[in-house]
Formats: structure tokens, sequence, C-alpha cells
């Protein structure tokens, strides 16, 4: 079994590679290293993705529109999200 990789932003620009432990357009839980769990919410405009781990933020720079539409192309029998 293959696990979901996302590409996230930090403060200071670096690129992480995190696994998703679970995805849906309320929030998206992720792991960045063994024991950090972030999870993401969307931003008030909901053009992103955004979380803190130990202090610091990082941005999943995906809308809400997009991860609804990514989950539906997933998971076709899953009921459509408004």
């Amino acid at each position: 079994m293959s696990s979901e990789t996302i590409t996230v932003k930090t403060e200071n620009g670096q690129s992480l590679e995190v696994v998703v432990l679970s995805k849906n357009p309320d929030r998206i839980e992720v792991v960045i290293a063994e024991s950090l769990r972030c999870v993401l919410t969307p931003t008030r405009t909901q053009r992103a993705y955004a979380g803190t781990v130990r202090g610091r933020e990082i941005v999943y720079e995906r809308s809400r529109a997009e991860i609804v539409a990514e989950i539906a192309k997933h998971d076709p029998r899953r009921r459509r999200l408004r």
C-alpha cells in the first residue's frame, strides 16, 4: 500500500514532502516526521490550507475546490460535496 504524499511550504519558503493520513474538504491531516502530526485547515479565502507544527506555519497551496475535485476523482462512489 502506497501512502499519498503532498508538498507543503514552510514560512521561509522551503518545500517539504509530507504523508497524508486523512483528507477531506474541511481538514487534511499530515505527518511530517514519525511523531509530528499537523492538521491543515482551509484559510479564510479557501485558496490554501494552513497549519502549524512546533509554532511554525506550513501551507498547502491548493484550494478547497481542488481538494473536493481530487477526492471525488479518487472515490467516485462518495457523495458529492458542496
